[in-house]
């Protein structure tokens, strides 16, 4: 089953499943941690468990169709979290000893998505002074 939509419409799956999973974590975890993220902490950890386990399983030969990967991996994963993703693809990068692509990647990352946020927040705030807020 190579059909690109498809394959999508799998991802898509995986990924709906994930965000509403994210989402319960987040309403359950708000009983014991109030003010506090513990939904995302857990979801990140959990998340990269999920998909640690399903590269541990396909780095000892496991027969792992791409439907499976692409649902769990990229869909769940992804929709559940995308520390994940970012932890696999540097793992990756690791195993292929290609630790300076590794270590960039995960700088800038950081970088890249604590400057959206932050200008993200500029904006909001400058929107509400331009509308007297």
């Amino acid at each position: 089953m190579t059909n690109p939509w498809i394959l999508s419409l799998w991802v898509g799956v995986g990924g709906f499943a994930g965000s509403i999973a994210r989402y319960g974590l987040t309403l359950a975890s708000q009983r014991f941690a109030v003010g506090w993220p513990l939904g995302t902490l857990l979801a990140n950890f959990l998340s990269c468990l999920i998909i640690g386990m399903l590269a541990g399983l396909i780095d000892r030969g496991a027969m792992v169709s791409p439907v499976v990967r692409l649902a769990i991996a990229t869909g769940f994963c992804g929709g559940f979290s995308t520390l994940a993703a970012l932890v696999y693809e540097t793992a990756d990068m690791m195993r292929a000893s290609e630790y300076l692509h590794a270590a960039i990647y995960v700088i800038g990352t950081f970088l890249l998505t604590m400057t959206a946020f932050l200008i993200g927040a500029l904006a909001i705030r400058m929107c509400m002074k331009l509308a007297g807020g």
